[in-house]
């Protein structure tokens, strides 16, 4: 499993570890990913997903997680999280329909 938020795409980072005596000693910077599910009010069901604090926070902002998928790039996106955004408008269009 790869250390990547599936909303977001953000994953992990490199850098330096800088001591006082300025010796730089390679390090990781990790994503805080927690495994959360997540409600869809178009599909009526729960998704499990492995997501970043920052992107729970910003599905929470945007008021769901309908509203974060229809406005997020694909680019970003798992392809797990490319299916249910597919499967969302299809069910929003639907009911406009």
């Amino acid at each position: 499993m790869s250390r990547r938020c599936e909303l977001t795409g953000k994953a992990v980072m490199s850098g330096n570890n800088v001591s006082h005596a300025n010796r730089k000693t390679r390090r990781r910077f990790l994503p805080n990913l927690c495994n959360v599910s997540l409600l869809s009010d178009a599909l009526g069901r729960q998704y499990s997903l492995r997501i970043s604090a920052h992107a729970l926070r910003s599905v929470e902002h945007n008021g769901g997680l309908d509203a974060f998928l229809v406005k997020a790039r694909d680019t970003d996106l798992s392809t797990r999280a490319q299916k249910l955004k597919r499967d969302i408008e299809k069910a929003r269009a639907a009911v406009q329909a």
